[in-house]
């Protein structure tokens, strides 16, 4: 077939910008993710863009996971002052004192949440009632910034000792971990509702 009769996914406009942002829009965003680790990852970078560009973030990705030992959260949990200093000076992530401070803050809390519950999956999915939510997306009129669910997860972190968790951190959040699906209707990752 010629390469110019192949036709183009459709993707959610937002991901348009370069290869990058495609790649993680079509591997990543909105798939349903329940690895402990990786969800721990994903609720301490979508802090880090606090006042930011997600597309800041995830160009810095891999430097936060070198500098975050791969977001290990026991090791993490018991970084130093010392280690916090050293980190402030890895131009590699977001140097930013109260953000690096709040990554040790929530590896304490999430591993306080894997006592109690388990697996902090079944305690974050338990929000959503353990299966996605397929919102109806035809424009960008259509996608929030927060919900009452992301309101309620937002309450209980915080009062759990997170830091960098308010309600349009948490639901962007929910969108990147595929516990909403607000991908475009007509793009290619769109699930159907059952």
């Amino acid at each position: 077939m010629r390469k110019d009769m192949v036709k183009e996914k459709i993707r959610c406009h937002w991901c348009l910008k370069d290869e990058l942002y495609m790649k993680y829009h079509d591997e990543e965003w909105g798939t349903a993710l329940h690895d402990d680790q990786q969800l721990f990852e994903l609720l301490c970078l979508e802090g880090a863009q606090a006042g930011l560009s997600w597309y800041t973030i995830l160009s810095k990705r891999e430097n936060y996971r070198k500098a975050f030992d791969g977001f290990d959260a026991k090791k993490m949990a018991k970084y130093t002052a010392a280690k916090i200093e050293k980190l402030l000076q890895n131009d590699g992530i977001v140097r930013n004192r109260l953000k690096v401070n709040a990554f040790v803050t929530n590896a304490q809390a999430y591993l306080q949440i894997q006592k109690e519950f388990g697996t902090f999956d079944k305690y974050i999915w338990q929000f959503v009632g353990g299966k996605p939510i397929i919102n109806n997306v035809r424009s960008k009129g259509d996608v929030v910034a927060k919900t009452a669910i992301s309101d309620a997860m937002s309450k209980d972190l915080l009062k759990r000792g997170f830091k960098f968790v308010g309600s349009t951190i948490c639901y962007a959040f929910m969108q990147a971990s595929g516990m909403v699906d607000d991908h475009f209707n007509d793009c290619w990752k769109k699930k159907k509702k059952k």
